[in-house]
């Protein structure tokens, strides 16, 4: 079983603080439900832009959203 990547465990534990389903996150930054799912299952990576959307809908740094600094 491959080990999720520190961002795809942030991006979920992020949406669910914020109560948000994928559908929801999906709408809000214009990418597709299965985008999201993507991304929580570590099958592709966000771009550099939607790093930028996550991390100010969240109010987190980028350098948190992909684990590289704590919280």
């Amino acid at each position: 079983m491959k080990k999720t990547s520190k961002f795809s465990e942030n991006l979920i534990r992020l949406r669910k603080e914020k109560e948000l389903t994928q559908q929801g996150l999906a709408y809000y930054l214009k990418v597709t439900q299965q985008c999201i799912s993507e991304w929580e299952h570590d099958k592709i990576e966000p771009t550099m832009s939607n790093l930028i959307q996550l991390a100010d809908c969240f109010d987190v740094s980028i350098d948190f959203l992909v684990g590289r600094k704590d919280y």
